[in-house]
Order: C-alpha cells, then sequence, then structure tokens
C-alpha cells in the first residue's frame, strides 16, 4: 500500500475539495449456476451463510435455483501483515554459524509482501519488534541508519512497535534509527521520565479505503530488569503497566477508530508477571486482532472472539489477518494466517540493496581469532553422539568444557570467585581447527556484557536453587533427565569456582546439596564475588538475591563495546592463552537422585537413536526433552518387553472353600482352572500361581478331610504359595501346621507368632525366576 504520508501536497489538497464520498460500498449480485451451494458462495464474497440468507430473505438455505440472482453488499477487506523478532536477519543465512537459515530474512519476507499487494488494494505493514539485534547486526550500529531500518523504509513498512532488544545498545542509537523509520514507531507504555509524554507515538490511526484502522504498540515493561547493567540504554524513560496503558489508550482512541489492531511485543501467555496477549484479548475485546511477538512463538488462535496470531522469529512466515467491514463500518469477520517462507525464494531487489551488509557480516564472521586444540564437547548429543541435538543436550546433563570456558573468562575478568553461565544453544561447541569469530557467535548467542557482584552465601544458594528447578524431578524408572518445558535454556545456570550435586530425587527449591568452596561449605552469612552476565544481573535484581550497590565491576562500563562477553573470550584466548583454545573441564557438578539404570535401557537408547522413541520438546519448540522416558511407560514397555526386561505373571485365586468340583454353584472348578493355568504357563516365561487364602474349608470336598484333600487338588494344580486365611484356623493351628506339610508350597503368614514370639508360619518366601528373584509376603 502507497504511503498516504508521501502523496504530494496538491494531491491532499484535491484529495480534501473532493466531493466523492469517503467509502463507497456498492451491492453486488451473483446469478446461481447449476453445482452451486450457498456457502460457496457466501465464502466467495468474504460473507457468512447467515448474512446471505438475511439480506435476500431467502427461507431455506438449501434451496436456491439455477438462475435466482441473489444480492450480496460489498465489504472493505483490510489485510495487515506483520513480522515479528527478526533479529537481525535480512538474508537467509545465519552469520553465528555461516550457514543458510531456509526459513529467515527480509528478503523472503519482501517476495510475499509484493505477492499480497499485487492481490489486495488495501495494505498495512508492520514489524512488533527485536529488530535490530543479533546475527552480526551490531557490526552496522555507527552507521547513520541501521540496514535493518533501511530494509523497513525500502519495503514500505508502515509500523515498527519496539520491542526489548532494540534497548540492548546505546540510547542515541536507538533515537537516531527511530528517527530514521520512514513509518511510525509505536510503543504507549514507554514515557519520558517524570512526564506523561510518551518516547515514541502509543498509537495512530490510519485511513485506509475510508476504514479508520488504529494500532496500539506495547513492550514489555521489564526493560529496565533485563538491561539493569547498564542504565544508559534506557535513560530518562520510564516502563508503565501494558493492561493499564492498554486501556488508557483505548480511551484515547474512542471515537476515531473503526478497526482496533494491536501490535504487541508479548508472548500469547502471562510471563514475569506481565500479561500474554491472550489476557490482553480476555480483557479487551475491542481489538478485532492482536499481532503477538517476543516469544518466538508460531501460532493463530481466538480469544474472547479476538484474532491472536505471531509468526514466529527471524522471518519464519509473515503474519496475515485479513479484516472485513461492512458498510455500517463494522468488523464482520477476521481471518488470520501465518505465511510460511521455507519454500520463498528472497527477494533479489534487496538482496542487491544490502549485499554489502551480507559480505561484511560473512568476512566478519570467518575472522581467525586463534586455534582450537580438539573438541570441547565430544558428544553434543548425549544420546547420539551427533553434533546435531535431537534428543538430549550434554551441554545441560553434565559439566562441560565449554561452560568452563565462559566461566574461566567471566570469572577471569570480573575477579570473581565464583560465575554462572547458561548453555543458550543446545548444540553449541568448539570443534579443532582455526577457532574464528563465528564461532565465538555461536557459543555465546547473545552481546551480554560481564557483571560482578557482591552475594551473600544464602543468596548464592537460593540463585542456585533457582537455576535447578530447570529439572525435572526423578521419578522411579526414568532412564532419562528431562527438562521443566516452562523454563527456557538461557535460564539454566552452570556454576563454576565450587563443587555442587543437584539432588532431582528432591523437589525445586530443595536440590543443592553438598556446596562446596574448597573444603569448606558454602557460608550463608558470608560474601562471595559473583561473574553473571547483564541479563542475569537484571534478574537477580528482579529475584531481590543482589541490588544495585552489589555491583562492584562492569565490563561496559571499562571497555564499552569492547567488553561484551563474546569479546572477552577472544580476548583470553588471545592474551591468556596465546591464541590456544584448549579444551578443560573440571566435573564440579553432577545429578545425583536418579536410578536411571533400568531393566531394557540399553534397548530404549537404541530405539531413541533409531528414532522409534521420540524425546518430547516443548509444545512451542524452544526446549527440547521435556518429559523422561520411562520404562513403565505402556509404549516404551512394548519395544523392551521381549528384551532383557523381564516380564512376570502373577495367577491369582481366592477364597475358594473347597469349591473343586465344577457344579452350578461351584465356580470354575479345578478341571478348568488346570487348562487354564497350562495355557499361561506354556506362554509366559516367568510365570506364578498364587492364593489368597480360605481354600481348605467350606465344601465337603475338603471338610470331610478336615482339609488334607485340598492340599491334594492344589498340589496338582501347581500352586507356588498361599496366605494362610482366616478359615486355614477352622481345624485349629496344629492341623494347619499338618496341612502345610502336606503342601508342596508354603502357607505364609508373617503376622501370626507363636507365645514366644517365633512365626508360626513362613513369613515370606523367595522365588528364584529366569533371571531374577521375586519376593513373596504373606498376611491373614
Amino acid at each position: 500500500m502507497k504511503k498516504y504520508r508521501k502523496l504530494s501536497l496538491f494531491l491532499v489538497l484535491m484529495m480534501l475539495f473532493t466531493s466523492l464520498p469517503v467509502a463507497s460500498f456498492a451491492e453486488d449480485t451473483y446469478v446461481v449456476e447449476e453445482g452451486d451451494v450457498l456457502w460457496k458462495i457466501a465464502e466467495k464474497y468474504g460473507k457468512t451463510i447467515e448474512e446471505v440468507v438475511e439480506y435476500n430473505n431467502i427461507e431455506d438455505a438449501n434451496k436456491i435455483y439455477v438462475g435466482d440472482t441473489l444480492k450480496i453488499p460489498d465489504m472493505k477487506k483490510i489485510s495487515i501483515l506483520g513480522t515479528a523478532d527478526l533479529h537481525g536477519r535480512i538474508y537467509a543465512y545465519e552469520y553465528a554459524i555461516d550457514s543458510v537459515d531456509k526459513d529467515a530474512g527480509l528478503a523472503k519476507i519482501q517476495t510475499l509482501v509484493k505477492e499480497v499487494r499485487a492481490d489486495e488494494k488495501n495494505v498495512i505493514l508492520m514489524d512488533v519488534g527485536d529488530t535490530v539485534q543479533d546475527n552480526s547486526a551490531e557490526l552496522f550500529n555507527d552507521l547513520p541508519v541501521h540496514p535493518m531500518v533501511q530494509a523497513m523504509n525500502a519495503m514500505e513498512f508502515d509500523i515498527w512497535t519496539l520491542g526489548n532488544h532494540e534497548f540492548n545498545f546505546e540510547k542515541s542509537f536507538l533515537e537516531r534509527n527511530i528517527a530514521a523509520f520512514e513509518g511510525t514507531v509505536l510503543s504507549a507504555n514507554i514515557y519520558n521520565e517524570g512526564t506523561q509524554n510518551r518516547f515514541v507515538d502509543g498509537h495512530t490511526v490510519m485511513t485506509v479505503d475510508g476504514v479508520r484502522v488504529a494500532i496500539i504498540g506495547m513492550i514489555p515493561p521489564h526493560v529496565p530488569i533485563w538491561e539493569a547493567s547498564a542504565p544508559s540504554h534506557f535513560a530518562g524513560l520510564e516502563f508503565a503497566d501494558i493492561k493499564e496503558e492498554t486501556a488508557k489508550a483505548i480511551k484515547e482512541l474512542e471515537g476515531t477508530y473503526d478497526v482496533l489492531v494491536g501490535a504487541y511485543h508479548l508472548g500469547p501467555d502471562a510471563y514475569k508477571g506481565m500479561p500474554g496477549i491472550e489476557d490482553i484479548a480476555e480483557a479487551f475485546p475491542e481489538f478485532s486482532v492482536i499481532f503477538g511477538g517476543h516469544a518466538h512463538s508460531k501460532y493463530t488462535n481466538e480469544v474472547n472472539g479476538v484474532q491472536l496470531i505471531e509468526p514466529g522469529k527471524y522471518g519464519w512466515a509473515l503474519a496475515k489477518a485479513d479484516i472485513y467491514v461492512n458498510s455500517k463500518m463494522e468488523v464482520e469477520k477476521v481471518e488470520t494466517i501465518n505465511l510460511e517462507t521455507y519454500t520463498v525464494t528472497e527477494d533479489q531487489g534487496i538482496l542487491d540493496m544490502f549485499k554489502n551488509v551480507h559480505d561484511t557480516s560473512l568476512a566478519d564472521a570467518n575472522i581467525i581469532v586463534g586455534e582450537v586444540e580438539t573438541a570441547y564437547v565430544e558428544r553434543v548429543d548425549y544420546i547420539t553422539g551427533e553434533a546435531e541435538v535431537t534428543t538430549m543436550p550434554t551441554t545441560q546433563i553434565e559439566d562441560t568444557a565449554l561452560i568452563d570456558l565462559i566461566n574461566e573468562v567471566q570469572m577471569f575478568y570480573a575477579g570473581s570467585d565464583i560465575s554462572s553461565a547458561a548453555a543458550f544453544k543446545s548444540d553449541m561447541n568448539l570443534v579443532a581447527g582455526d577457532f574464528m569469530k563465528k564461532d565465538v557467535a555461536n557459543i555465546y548467542k547473545y552481546p551480554n556484557t560481564l557483571v560482578g557482584v557482591n552475594i551473600s552465601g544464602a543468596n548464592l544458594l537460593e540463585y542456585m536453587e533457582w537455576s535447578a528447578a530447570y529439572y525435572n524431578t526423578y521419578t522411579e524408572g526414568d532412564v532419562t533427565v528431562s527438562f521443566n518445558q516452562n523454563i527456557r535454556g538461557y535460564n539454566y545456570d552452570m556454576f563454576a569456582g565450587l563443587t555442587y550435586d543437584i539432588d532431582i530425587s528432591e523437589e525445586a527449591d530443595s536440590r543443592i546439596k553438598n556446596a562446596m568452596i574448597g573444603d569448606e561449605e558454602v557460608d550463608p552469612t558470608a560474601t562471595y564475588k559473583l561473574a553473571i552476565n547483564n541479563y542475569r544481573f537484571g534478574t537477580l535484581m528482579s529475584l531481590e538475591l543482589v541490588t544495585d550497590a552489589d555491583k562492584y565491576y562492569d565490563s561496559y562500563e571499562a571497555m564499552q563495546d569492547a567488553g561484551r562477553i563474546r569479546d572477552l573470550i577472544i580476548k583470553y584466548i588471545d592474551e591468556e592463552q596465546d591464541g590456544k583454545a584448549i579444551p578443560s573441564v573440571d566435573n564440579n557438578w553432577k545429578i545425583i537422585g536418579a536410578d536411571l539404570e533400568q531393566p531394557g535401557k540399553a534397548e530404549i537408547i537404541q530405539a531413541i537413536i533409531d528414532g522409534e522413541i521420540l524425546i518430547p520438546r516443548s509444545e512451542d519448540g524452544r526446549t527440547p526433552n521435556v518429559e523422561s522416558i520411562n520404562v513403565h511407560d505402556p509404549a516404551v514397555y512394548e519395544l523392551i518387553k521381549d528384551s532383557e526386561a523381564k516380564e512376570l505373571t502373577i495367577m491369582h485365586t481366592n477364597d475358594m472353600h473347597g469349591f473343586f468340583k465344577y457344579g452350578k454353584y461351584d465356580g470354575m472348578g479345578a478341571a478348568l482352572m488346570a487348562t487354564k493355568i497350562k495355557e499361561v504357563r506354556a506362554a509366559e516365561t516367568n510365570s506364578l500361581l498364587l492364593d489368597g487364602g480360605d481354600a481348605l474349608q467350606g465344601h465337603n470336598l475338603v471338610t470331610l478331610s478336615d482339609g488334607e484333600t485340598g492340599t491334594q487338588v492344589m498340589n496338582a494344580l501347581g500352586y507356588d504359595a498361599m496366605a494362610a486365611g482366616n478359615h486355614e484356623f477352622d481345624y485349629g493351628s496344629g492341623r494347619l501346621l499338618e496341612l502345610e506339610k502336606l503342601l508342596d508350597m508354603p502357607v505364609l503368614a508373617a503376622n501370626v507368632k507363636n507365645a514366644d514370639g517365633t512365626d508360626l508360619l513362613t513369613p515370606y518366601v523367595i522365588k528364584e525366576m529366569d533371571g531374577f528373584t521375586v519376593g513373596i509376603f504373606g498376611l491373614t
């Protein structure tokens, strides 16, 4: 859609004086043809079948005839397109690993935008934030206009909602690029400190083919927490509550719009005390559609009559919402779809325009900064051993040289006792060969800076417990360790400078065991120096485990951009290790409290490798390994039941009362029982035949012999053990002992004692099976 801001003054004046109506709604007609059905005709015009029936006074929707003329009111269709979380992607390329990324980049998005604009006359194009950071985009931060903003201008974006990662750099950088963007920049909940003046526009109204479309933008208010170590990034700004600002913006827009659209840099669900767009839809049904971001999720949904859509990350899809407005300027319906980019061809115009950006990023990624002696992680995938993680990432299950390297660098430059670091990518690694800049970006994804803080031992332990909540609690029968799907991998920190165990048999908040610094336990009353990244500093501030006054070192203050942890890793290997990256792991932590050596484990692991058992991922795909594989799971058991896992079949009878002869009231009878017992024993390698008691008293067949006939029948059936029932004592305890001697099995009763405290009967028996033993315990 051509932007009205670009119209000439002459044309604007002509439009002001024209006598043509702003919006023209015409009545269309359709002549029914052979084979037509009413719902198809309604769909063709973007109407519901009920609307066509009502408009034409049709008595029976199933009765339309060839030659009938149907009247259909024209409707305005507004198509709104949205991108989110592009994170520096113009080309379909991931510079951190020097590899093509087939569903990424504005060049692919532009191809789809052109196709939509060719088919639709009323189009609005928006981006909902996290646009100018990542994928080597910081290489261009000193340019007058950042390439991502240049690309949005070239593609004629109408709206840019700020994301939290826009604040990863100096405020002057952001202000410069806000001024350069040729559309409207939105964020209703950012204010200039101490005023009621917003930092950028909170909302805007665009008139499209006579329809007034209002758009509200919003950002997570946690920027001051996430950027706590660099307050200059948001100096002079305040971030307000999302729901309160939504209500305020809607009130400000009252009477000025026909369609209300949200451009919210928020995920679908509530997170860290802020609402998701599902909460916004529940509270504010005035919206026709809300475009989301931040969560890197891919979905379309409807909540409270409001359509919700998010197109994933990096350019995975172009979100599209088609809004149909009737002649009363009422929204009739909204249809949403994510137009995926995987098979889309990149737009050559965008490729040509930003070739220098691509070439510069590639060259930078391949700068050699040292040499890697050997792989830092031998088995990146814990189960398959492959370099790509398809099951479980080794880096989050055991200590690795890679995390130790990051922690070593952090402790060195922060001068700390302790350090913590997370694995930002499940498949991160350094392999033998040239050590290039792209390798650093691969093992340290974000442009974080380093912070040193003083922390009490008590708060350090609480922080460690917070991190250890990443693991799911062990369940008997588990053969794998798994992760809490509600916690992102970048929020699981591993610590250096101390030794500790993580007991996953315990619930969260009680897992850290044996935390030692040297030969002494962590002292809750002592103060320790801790090295963390600036993002985690914000986390610890929000958890009230440290304050700003506890910060004693800030690499950004000391070195500016050279103080980013990526650059410190390069500096450390170059200056402290003479350019040689040599892996070393101290194995200072381990997972305990889980007996993973279950019967059939070897077969289960092989089934995982062969793809017969799949390790579950979180629904959004961002967290791997969110459920442990357990031998007791029926689907797993089916795969291993013929392996080293042994199967035991138990046949059981009780209260037979001597009814061993078949009759009207006598049940199955011993002869039929024998047939069934033989069938089971023939089919099963390991089987036991047990009785629960009251077998030798009742029917004349047994009572006339004081139980002896019953012992003969049970011996013939081949019982392995029986519990003494109360009626077995009807003959007296002495007779019961005589009957036990006649049986080819023990009579069990662990709770019956002689006067001297000794057992009257056998309390339990151990049966040797094929490869395992079974304990049989009896009570009466």
